[in-house]
């Protein structure tokens, strides 16, 4: 699995954002017309993030990854969840790019963060989904615990109107390479600062992790 890592500071989280929510129509707009009559099986990019799945030994057709949901909606031109501007732009990113994004408020994280394989028994309470089980798949754990991986983030560290720095976390698997990771670091930048205000502190291509 490859990482890249952003670390954003001096946000501006909003509920809503009438630009941010005209980008997102025109992406699906888009999607659907590019992939008229087609289901979200059909579209080649879905298969670098089914790719990860199984690498990750989670088997992609009876839990989906969270881009490929976002694009079921899009092309069945069923609106996408509303969360606020910065969840909502890097669901937005997650759409387009078709890899499974984290992201992470740092005032609620612990650092050192490192990455690894749960421990029998961890987990961490998710996002309106209860608990979360990481035992012996790959997870970002802090000083408190365990709080994200590629299917789930923390409740803990979720992103709130109240976020002024954050950690946005892009899983990729190890077939895409590190110039094409890096070009879609570039366009996730471009799309989300935007509409959060705020600057990028620091960017990273984490060595491939097991």
């Amino acid at each position: 699995m490859r990482l890249a890592t952003l670390s954003l500071a001096d946000l501006s989280v909003r509920e809503t954002s009438a630009s941010l929510a005209a980008e997102i129509e025109d992406a699906c707009r888009e999607l659907r017309d590019r992939y008229r009559g087609q289901t979200s099986g059909d579209v080649p990019e879905v298969a670098a993030a089914r790719q990860l799945y199984k690498a990750l030994g989670i088997d992609p057709t009876r839990r989906r990854p969270s881009n490929e949901s976002l694009l079921r909606r899009a092309l069945k031109a069923e609106p996408l969840y509303q969360i606020n501007t910065l969840v909502d732009s890097v669901n937005l990113c997650s759409l387009m790019e078709q890899l499974p994004y984290g992201l992470y408020d740092l005032a609620h994280v612990v650092p050192p963060v490192t990455l690894r394989l749960g421990a029998d028994g961890e987990g961490y309470e998710g996002i309106r989904k209860g608990l979360v089980n990481v035992a012996a798949r790959p997870v970002l754990v802090d000083g408190v615990g365990p709080f994200g991986n590629p299917t789930s983030d923390s409740l803990r560290t979720s992103i709130t109107l109240a976020t002024r720095e954050a950690l946005v976390v892009i899983y990729a698997p190890r077939a895409l390479s590190r110039a094409a990771l890096t070009r879609i670091v570039a366009r996730t930048i471009a799309r989300v600062l935007p509409h959060n205000g705020g600057r990028l502190v620091e960017q990273q291509l984490v060595p491939d992790s097991e």
